[in-house]
């Protein structure tokens, strides 16, 4: 089978959609697929194009058995909502000139961002091949649930398209059961078009460690108790509710440790500097393949999203990375990702934004730091290889 592949984030970027999209891919071609990747030039989160890469009208690569041809687009930094929308449509209509020239059986999309969706739709109309929407988000919904844009006639407009793409897709993926269920209820998408295929543990690069000493004394870290945020500063992510009740921790071996880039970074880095706080230490985000190290110092993992609604039916890839590095889960997100967590039994979940509930289970895992966690278990149920062959499998039928 030949698949044709879209999507905005690839390898070396390092956030969850190119880590899924390129183990996937990675999956399919050693079983047998033909995968090509388009992309764009690797930038995020800083809109700064990595070394060894130009933003070129096209340019081709091999990762792993993967064809990555990478399509120029207008690169804007993960800030600024017209900034982003311009790039997301460059990148659409490149996406749509590039595939036009390559041979497939399958297109794929994947969200968000939704312009992808639509350029895999428009390519499955001219080149009569039938395409498949990976939903990893719902969009435009979360615009609105981080209060990027309220509800207009854009957002509406954006919510005509959304329509559209799932009823003309062929068939669909989803990364939650909750996705699915809101499809099936709200948009009347029938269950057999829908698949779901979580997102998962890739254990080539997350696995139990020591401690890396090196980046404890580096940082002033040692003898204290880690509780790290690892991943994007965005206003989803409310991160600033951390570190406001961050302040009011007074246990001196309490350490919170933030290492990652976003839209928020400078804002949390200047509420930090106002609050004087000494129990919190900020970093830039590191690539892919030293995530580990650094997730290796925690005592404990962070998740943290915005109280809102759209944001139980989420499950934030950081929990599989933490749990495979047997790290237990400190959870502020509602609805199916608690579930996940509770049900396995693999951390402490809190209700989002409330600071007291935060702080006590804080000093409940503290408490706890000896308690043994079953990650054995979730580790082999969440396994990424073996999502992707149960994904190529729904996709080929």
């Amino acid at each position: 089978m030949r698949i044709l592949f879209l999507t905005d984030n690839f390898p070396p970027e390092f956030n969850a959609p190119a880590s899924r999209t390129y183990a996937h891919c990675k999956e399919w071609v050693e079983q047998g697929a033909d995968v090509t990747v388009i992309t764009g030039a690797p930038n995020f989160p800083k809109g700064k194009v990595f070394e060894g890469y130009k933003n070129k009208l096209r340019q081709e690569e091999w990762i792993d058995g993967i064809r990555v041809i990478r399509v120029w687009t207008y690169i804007a930094a993960n800030e600024g909502f017209i900034k982003r929308i311009v790039d997301y449509n460059s990148f659409m209509i490149s996406a749509i000139f590039a595939g036009l020239f390559i041979k497939t059986d399958l297109i794929i999309a994947t969200s968000p961002q939704f312009f992808t969706a639509i350029a895999g739709r428009w390519l499955s109309i001219l080149k009569r091949k039938k395409w498949i929407m990976e939903v990893r988000d719902i969009w435009p919904e979360s615009i609105k649930a981080v209060g990027a844009m309220k509800s207009n006639f854009i957002i509406r407009y954006f919510e005509y398209l959304e329509r559209r793409m799932y009823k003309t897709a062929y068939k669909i993926v989803t990364v939650t059961d909750s996705f699915k269920k809101q499809l099936i209820e709200t948009h009347n998408i029938p269950s057999s078009k829908i698949g779901v295929f979580k997102n998962g543990i890739d254990d080539s690069l997350f696995q139990p460690s020591p401690k890396n000493q090196e980046i404890l004394k580096n940082h002033d870290l040692e003898g204290k108790f880690i509780i790290g945020y690892i991943g994007t500063h965005g206003m989803a992510h409310k991160l600033d509710f951390v570190l406001i009740a961050a302040k009011e921790i007074k246990d001196p071996n309490i350490h919170f440790l933030f290492l990652g880039s976003g839209a928020e970074k400078e804002n949390l880095f200047n509420l930090k500097e106002k609050l004087a706080l000494k129990n919190v230490t900020m970093l830039d985000s590191v690539p892919k393949n030293k995530v580990g190290m650094y997730i290796s110092i925690l005592d404990v993992g962070l998740v943290n999203l915005k109280k809102s609604t759209t944001f139980k039916s989420v499950i934030p890839s950081k929990i599989f990375e933490l749990a495979a590095m047997h790290k237990p889960i400190l959870l502020g997100v509602e609805g199916e990702s608690k579930e996940l967590i509770e049900s396995y039994g693999i951390g402490e979940s809190y209700e989002p934004e409330n600071k007291e509930e935060f702080i006590n289970k804080v000093k409940k895992l503290k408490t706890e730091k000896n308690k043994e966690y079953p990650f054995d278990t979730f580790v082999a149920d969440f396994k990424r290889n073996n999502i992707a062959k149960q994904m190529l499998l729904f996709m080929s039928k």
